[in-house]
């Protein structure tokens, strides 16, 4: 679901990139007053298996189309609503920036259509009335494919009406959100039983990470639900997203559905010439693969599948790291803060 600069004018990304980063100070004081050590490193970890995961593309049968984990609810489940967002806004950056996926002008909008909802909304108010407080696996599947369903839908209705406001003409609501609902919502039954399935594994390695994930909560040690996550992030990125689909992901294919084309020309203008000269620049491995004249960011390369491709390896490993420095980052400056505030 990661948009396009083309889908947005710069009005709309504009005002979507402040509403995110407001969203994002508010989590960043929050923060500061529950720091938690145990977080840091969980933000980090978990942060590069959400980027390795978003790398997969399933296919949806009979659609030609695919789909790939947000991340957004299994990141509010283990982190808390607040540290999943700052967690989830660091994936999008790096992959916007290093990486060529989503624009630079639509950051804002995937950040809040992606983070918004899974973490503010269905988790505190679906997830965690529907799991409960110590939920079975089969009561906690269940809360995950709701929440995950729900968090999706939400996000989707976003995409439709940011690019409705930003009057992109190509693409009438009518259509648009006759394509883009239906197709989320298979993504988001493959999503939630995905983030049951590492919830589960996470609570029988450490059920104290699932205590600790709101404030006030205690956990003991992390090192197997690190190393576990860690290895999953290495190996997923590094060899799994080998076979990802080639369809086009839900976005994608709801666009082509709509304008009978593949890919939206972009409005045109300065700032989304700008911000495409700057993201050309700054991307090192543009589509997850090295810099090819032939290939465009976001294009799968051609072959047959699984598609062995060193490139792609490179991309989830590099984007792993990236992803956990950063979110690690984070966590230790709030930490930081919060310990020089109560000092």
């Amino acid at each position: 679901m990661h948009m396009a600069d083309a889908l947005l004018s710069p009005a709309v990304g504009g005002a979507l990139w402040t509403a995110a980063a407001a969203l994002g100070v508010y989590s960043t004081r929050i923060l500061r007053a529950d720091a938690e050590d145990r977080r840091v490193p969980l933000m980090g970890v978990v942060g590069a298996f959400v980027f390795a995961a978003q790398m997969i593309n399933f296919t949806i049968p009979g659609t030609g189309s695919s789909g790939h984990l947000g991340g957004g609810l299994l990141l509010a489940i283990l982190l808390g609503p607040h540290a999943a967002f700052l967690t989830l806004a660091s994936v999008l950056t790096v992959q916007a920036l290093f990486f060529a996926d989503g624009g630079l002008l639509a950051l804002g909008a995937n950040v809040l259509n992606l983070g918004l909802f899974p973490c503010f909304v269905v988790y505190p108010l679906l997830y965690r009335p529907l799991a409960g407080t110590s939920p079975s696996p089969t009561r906690l599947t269940l809360a995950a494919v709701v929440a995950a369903v729900v968090g999706l839908q939400a996000g989707a209705l976003g995409v439709v009406l940011e690019t409705v406001t930003s009057g992109v003409s190509a693409l009438p609501m009518g259509k648009f959100l006759a394509l883009m609902l239906p197709i989320h919502l298979a993504i988001g039954l493959v999503e939630g039983l995905v983030t049951a399935a590492v919830v589960n594994f996470v609570r029988i390695a450490d059920p104290g990470v699932l205590a600790g994930a709101g404030p006030g909560g205690t956990g003991g040690p992390l090192r197997q639900v690190l190393l576990g996550l860690g290895l999953a992030a290495a190996v997923t990125g590094g060899g799994l997203a080998w076979f990802s689909s080639a369809n086009p992901d839900g976005l994608e294919w709801a666009v082509a559905g709509v304008t009978g084309q593949e890919g939206l020309e972009g409005q045109g203008g300065p700032v989304h010439a700008a911000l495409e000269r700057l993201q050309e620049k700054l991307s090192i491995l543009p589509g997850y693969d090295f810099r090819s004249g032939d290939i465009l960011p976001g294009e799968p390369p051609a072959g047959p599948w699984p598609a062995p491709d060193t490139g792609t390896s490179v991309s989830g490993l590099v984007g792993g790291t990236l992803t956990l420095a950063i979110a690690s980052l984070v966590g230790v400056l709030l930490r930081r803060r919060s310990r020089a505030a109560d000092s």
